[in-house]
């Protein structure tokens, strides 16, 4: 073992050359020379074992002032050469803080998820809940329930989109929902009557033109109670295009007409005009038809689970895409599912347009 004089001498061969260090790897390479595990100080705090207990006592102090000094010594030099480089670099790159600041581009709301919050803010407000239910339903939920013949249209496959079964599986194969309706067997049976829901999501059929697509949007509404009447579903009509369409006034007219589930059944027209390409509700001598309704039929409230002899009422439904472009003047109902952003741009609703009956639908 070295004596005192050596120490003395290594300590300062260290500190020389941690003082001179240029950078981080100089200096981690002085930190492994002196204490890594084959550095030249651990080397030495091995051989204590060899001593007596005489010289292991004064000697094993050195080693450990000797050790405890060179690592402050690293870190300070660590410290030091991080605070320089710090400096050199603050030198170098600036920041102008009075430019202003980089603009972040602002997504939109698509048209159809602003109208589908403008109906639900509109139903909310006369007392209507929203119920929702799968896509993907069975035959009975879409067809059976509501009152739909096995020979009707709509169960055909040039109308609807049928789900694969396996070859032995006798079931009659579930559907893309052709319509919301099914929502409404589903919330007859959730929660009996009385009941006042709106049933708005997707559905599937087999179309595709200016004006339809394979896939599209409803809203579909129910209220079952002991006397409602085509009276009450009339009002109810109004006053949802009144605040839909933000008119003072409107004028409906109910065209008798056929559905499997409603009994008796209405087709709505609404008075407009169309002026250089404009159309404008609530005035005019041209009808625009808008929406299907009509009383519920009994075998849909059996199938509800509601009794016919005790309860009736109202069903209607339209096409949340069909009214969004008659109110924004939206020519083409492809372009809804094209995603094309320019069109997004042109068309959509800004993140903070939130729709209130109270503080406006559109703005």
């Amino acid at each position: 073992m070295s004596d005192q004089s050596d120490l003395t001498a290594l300590r300062q061969s260290y500190l020389d050359r941690i003082a001179t260090a240029a950078d981080g790897e100089a200096l981690e390479q002085v930190r492994l020379a002196a204490l890594g595990k084959k550095g030249e100080i651990s080397g030495m705090m091995k051989e204590l074992g060899r001593m007596t207990p005489e010289q292991r006592q004064t000697t094993g102090a050195a080693l450990n002032r000797l050790k405890d000094e060179i690592d402050a010594a690293l870190r300070a030099r660590k410290q030091g050469l991080e605070d320089a480089a710090l400096d050199a670099r603050l030198r170098e790159e600036w920041l102008d803080v009075t430019l202003p600041g980089r603009p972040r581009p602002q997504g939109t709301i698509h048209p159809i998820s602003q109208v589908t919050e403008e109906v639900t803010a509109i139903f909310a407000d006369m007392g209507f809940r929203v119920a929702e239910g799968p896509q993907i339903e069975s035959d009975w939920f879409n067809f059976d329930a509501l009152n739909i013949p096995p020979e009707h249209p709509a169960r055909q496959e040039h109308d609807t989109f049928f789900m694969a079964r396996a070859a032995d599986d006798p079931r009659p194969p579930h559907v893309l929902r052709t319509h919301t309706s099914p929502v409404q067997i589903r919330a007859m049976q959730a929660t009996g009557a009385p009941i006042r829901v709106i049933c708005p999501g997707r559905v599937y059929r087999m179309d595709m033109d200016q004006t339809h697509t394979p896939m599209f949007h409803q809203v579909e509404g129910l209220a079952l109670g002991k006397d409602i009447s085509m009276a009450n579903l009339k009002w109810t009509l109004e006053e949802f295009c009144r605040a839909f369409f933000e008119v003072d006034e409107v004028e409906l007219r109910f065209r008798a007409s056929h559905f499997p589930f409603t009994e008796p059944s209405a087709e709505v027209d609404i008075r407009c005009s169309w002026e250089g390409g404009k159309l404008t509700i609530g005035q005019g001598e041209s009808w625009l038809e808008i929406l299907g309704s009509g009383m519920v039929h009994p075998k849909v409230l059996a199938a509800g689970g509601i009794d016919p002899d005790q309860w009736q009422g109202f069903a209607f439904g339209m096409g949340i895409d069909r009214i969004a472009m008659l109110k924004y003047g939206i020519p083409d109902l492809r372009a809804f599912f094209e995603s094309d952003l320019r069109w997004l741009r042109h068309y959509g609703f800004a993140a903070g347009d939130v729709p209130s009956v109270a503080g406006g639908l559109s703005r």
